[in-house]
């Protein structure tokens, strides 16, 4: 292995504030509506879901929002996280490019989730809630909300998506080791998941059916809220901690991004490690291109309609206007669950419509194939998400080689595969399948998108 170079900044460079990528928009983000009415959401009607603070961080222009200092005291666990320069995988690749990744596997649940569920705990806390409630695909957001409910006492239910549930009981393990409780979904805790069932007893579950059931019971008890890990507004400003972080640390490597690669299903590690420099180039900078990878199981940003859908399956969310493959889309059961959605964020859709991100596809073997090669030469084993940027960053080098050029490229190396390991042993024994979603479910999800009109 070639020498690798590890930058880190002190504990006292965690920084103060997140970073909201609305104030910079040159147009702005559509409203979210209301599932009853199509018309726009007030404060109000988002009220039963969150605390007002995350509701006023979600409508929010403002360019800057204080990070709690009691939430920067926990960010300390694992914060700031390092940023690497991958020489060894460059010199296995054979390019001229330069490869640097920040890696968020070192927070204690193993990923990035942590940098917005312990604010989402924080807030929650402060308001008096008792317990919140979510969904879950892979774990990784289970687990990092079951984290942050441990140190707020606060009490967590948590939804698993079916086909992860029983994949990953290691995930439910430690979800269970912080406190929380872990339901596999669609469960028979909710008329929804019972509803679900009473139609397909093996459903495989998806991410839309268990926000369902997570949103129902939230909204039908006084002490309990929900948090989400991805596709809000505040959750995707809460990971905008991940590029801050790297924009100092990329300076001190002297070098700055020619292209950013992060995985994209709900969006929030992507917009993460992209957000601010994304702003930074609105703002007269640099401009890096931006390339989200997905799986090509469930591509909601290259076949995906931008058009108004809900947020769930159950219909009980807001409409937001996103990229979707229709609510009721369900995903083939590949392993990267995290990455298991039918919408994608809708500030992540809004910049792909206004052209300042790009998006590719590519299937779950080539990605593993790619996360072995990085793991052998890097010696990290990352997570079957976070294997789609690693290999969007080894086609962007790969690319670098043909043309002979030096270019920069970050992506953010969003968690570890730990937990993972039975995917990996699947894909060793020639047991991990490429998983092709069906064209006709595809049609008949999109011909269900809600009729909003225009003037929404």
């Amino acid at each position: 292995m070639s020498k690798q170079l590890k930058f880190l900044l002190p504990e006292e460079s965690i920084p103060r504030r997140w970073y909201n990528i609305q104030a910079d928009l040159p147009v702005p983000l559509p409203p979210p509506l209301h599932p009853g009415t199509h018309q726009p959401l007030g404060p109000d009607d988002l009220a039963p879901l969150f605390p007002m603070e995350l509701i006023m961080q979600e409508v929010s222009t403002e360019r800057e929002i204080d990070i709690p200092e009691p939430v920067r005291d926990i960010y300390r666990l694992w914060r700031p996280a390092p940023l690497f320069r991958a020489h060894a995988l460059e010199k296995a690749l054979g390019t001229p490019a330069k490869i640097f990744y920040k890696y968020e596997g070192v927070s204690p649940a193993g990923s990035h989730k942590p940098n917005t569920a312990i604010p989402q705990a924080f807030y929650n806390k402060q308001a008096g809630v008792k317990r919140l409630t979510t969904e879950t695909g892979a774990g990784q957001w289970g687990t990092s909300l079951s984290f942050a409910g441990s140190l707020f006492d606060i009490d967590v239910t948590v939804f698993q998506v079916r086909v992860s549930y029983d994949q990953k009981p290691y995930r439910r393990a430690v979800m269970e080791t912080y406190g929380a409780k872990c339901l596999p979904s669609p469960s028979n805790e909710t008329n929804y998941g019972r509803s679900v069932l009473a139609g397909r007893p093996d459903h495989p579950g998806s991410l839309g059916i268990a926000i369902s059931e997570a949103v129902e019971i939230a909204a039908t008890n006084d002490d309990t809220k929900y948090a989400l890990g991805s596709v809000l507004n505040h959750v995707l400003m809460h990971q905008t901690i991940v590029g801050i972080e790297s924009m100092e640390q990329m300076a001190m490597a002297d070098a700055y991004p020619d292209v950013i690669v992060g995985c994209t299903g709900g969006g929030s590690n992507f917009a993460g490690i992209a957000f601010p420099f994304i702003g930074a180039g609105l703002r007269g900078g640099p401009k890096p291109r931006i390339v989200a990878v997905e799986p090509a199981a469930c591509p909601s940003l290259t076949r995906g309609k931008y058009a108004y859908d809900f947020g769930d399956t159950g219909h009980m969310a807001p409409l937001t206007k996103m990229h979707t493959l229709g609510s009721t889309f369900t995903p083939p059961g590949f392993h990267a669950g995290g990455l298991r959605y039918h919408g994608m964020a809708p500030l992540v859709s809004h910049l792909k419509e206004l052209g300042l991100i790009e998006a590719t596809a590519y299937h779950q073997t080539e990605c593993f194939a790619a996360g072995v090669l990085f793991a052998r030469h890097e010696g990290i084993v990352p997570a079957p998400e976070a294997n789609h940027a690693v290999k969007g960053a080894i086609e962007e080098a790969l690319r670098c080689k043909r043309e002979g050029k030096s270019e920069v490229i970050l992506f953010n190396l969003c968690g570890h595969g730990h937990f993972d390991m039975a995917a990996y042993s699947a894909y060793f024994a020639g047991n991990l399948k490429d998983e092709n979603y069906s064209e006709a479910e595809l049609a008949m999800a999109l011909a269900g998108l809600p009729s909003v009109s225009e003037a929404a």
